[in-house]
């Protein structure tokens, strides 16, 4: 029995599909193994988001070959698909795969045979057009399902589009066969993926259904507790979708809604589809809703034609916003998008201190998010990662909360009482009843 062992950068979207490989090469007979354990085989499942893809890449390879020399190695995933030449040079690296192929690669790379050269299998990206159902499993407490693949916008920083294709999603009927596989494996909470997630429905081109029918489908789901919906574009973020996770006892009160800029002119710039007053009224709806509930940003900073007024007019509209958190990106060139050709090109050294302001800006959204959530009361989904004698587990509303380790609590939902702040700004919590909830 051969081993396979996966290493997997990137998005949740990746990590679902490096799960979905995984159980694929178990089918077969395969022995899935950690990545130190000597394998035989490794699969590095590859992201295009940042500047340093190449660097991580070539850092994995290289530790991969430390510990198992003789390993057949198969980089897959949105790097392998933009730059599979480049990734052929790299020493030790035996296959390259693009989107179309990586799911075909257990019968590809039959018997993953050494070749004088790396084998480079990447069709162009227009032959990306089929939609493979994904989901991780056994790997954490929660489970990342991917409703939806590829990308029909064309934001001039992006390659995305160009690493995964166009935008095609399953069927509502196959994502709810799924949830209920995932409900019988005893997991309690769906984190809804996508490269697009809100534009789920499209099949072959056309619109056969909608993201709210789907949220609406699984919140009949019997046995998952949560559903998350992991990020989805302001522009797609309707009214119904916000009023039907207000009123539902699945679909967590936890939204993530990428932002990129604050400025009109740079959004413009960008491509996207929405103006600031928009998200200003996406982020006003949802707390007029859910007061409670947890919003996350995505901002790039530094993007070409960003001046020092543009970044501050970002940083005043997010720090007048109620939101949670930020995920900050400093700009990065990218082949093959417009982005690069534009003047006002901002230094490096701007933008990566426009970042870290943002970045203490975050902390201090995330501070004042958790201590307005001090003397209430959630349930507490505790994970199984243990560190130091403690586990974590998040509220409803994405609360990280510590407690002190006990083996029953794995995988439970509990009922407590947000007491505090510790000194690593986790959230410290008292039950608020004894019985464990089982539901």
């Amino acid at each position: 029995m051969k081993k396979v062992a996966f290493y997997t950068l990137g998005c949740k979207l990746n990590y679902s599909e490096t799960s979905t490989i995984g159980r694929m090469f178990q089918e077969r007979g395969f022995e899935k193994v950690e990545f130190t354990d000597k394998p035989d085989i490794y699969v590095i499942n590859t992201c295009s988001v940042t500047d340093n893809a190449d660097k991580k890449c070539r850092k994995i390879v290289k530790e991969a070959q430390k510990h198992s020399p003789d390993a057949f190695i198969t980089i897959v995933g949105c790097y392998a698909q933009l730059k599979p030449k480049e990734i052929s040079e790299i020493p030790g690296v035996d296959a390259v795969l693009g989107a179309a192929e990586k799911f075909q690669l257990v019968d590809i790379l039959d018997g993953f045979v050494k070749q004088d050269k790396p084998q480079v299998l990447a069709s162009a990206i227009s032959e990306a057009n089929t939609f493979h159902n994904s989901y991780s499993f056994g790997d954490r407490t929660r489970t990342f399902l991917k409703v939806q693949d590829g990308c029909d916008y064309s934001c001039s920083f992006c390659t995305i589009p160009l690493a995964r294709g166009n935008s095609r999603s399953d069927t509502i009927e196959n994502v709810v066969r799924s949830a209920n596989e995932i409900a019988e494996s005893g997991v309690k909470e769906i984190v809804l993926t996508g490269v697009n997630t809100g534009d789920f429905g499209l099949q072959e081109g056309k619109r056969v259904e909608t993201f709210y029918q789907l949220v609406q489908e699984l919140d009949k789901v019997e046995g998952i507790n949560r559903f998350r919906i992991s990020s989805i574009e302001p522009n797609l973020l309707s009214n119904d979708i916000i009023e039907f996770v207000a009123n539902s006892n699945k679909f967590m009160p936890h939204f993530h809604i990428p932002l990129q800029s604050g400025s009109n002119k740079i959004l413009k710039l960008m491509r996207r589809r929405y103006l600031r007053e928009l998200y200003a009224d996406r982020v006003s709806t949802i707390k007029s809703l859910m007061p409670h509930c947890c919003i996350g940003v995505d901002v790039i900073v530094g993007f070409p034609g960003e001046t020092e007024e543009d970044f501050l007019e970002t940083y005043n509209f997010i720090n007048g916003l109620d939101v949670s958190y930020l995920h900050v990106f400093p700009y990065s060139e990218r082949e093959n998008t417009l982005a690069p050709d534009m003047p006002g090109k901002v230094s490096i050294k701007d933008r990566n201190r426009r970042a870290d302001m943002l970045r203490i800006l975050s902390e201090k959204k995330k501070r004042h998010f958790y201590e307005q959530n001090i003397g209430k009361e959630f349930h507490v989904l505790f994970e199984d990662d243990v560190k130091d004698g403690l586990m974590e587990g998040f509220t409803e509303n994405y609360v990280r909360v510590v407690a002190k380790y006990d083996p029953v609590l794995v995988n439970e939902t509990k009922h407590v009482r947000l007491t505090g702040i510790n000194k690593e700004s986790l959230m410290e919590a008292e039950e608020a009843y004894a019985e464990v909830l089982k539901h």
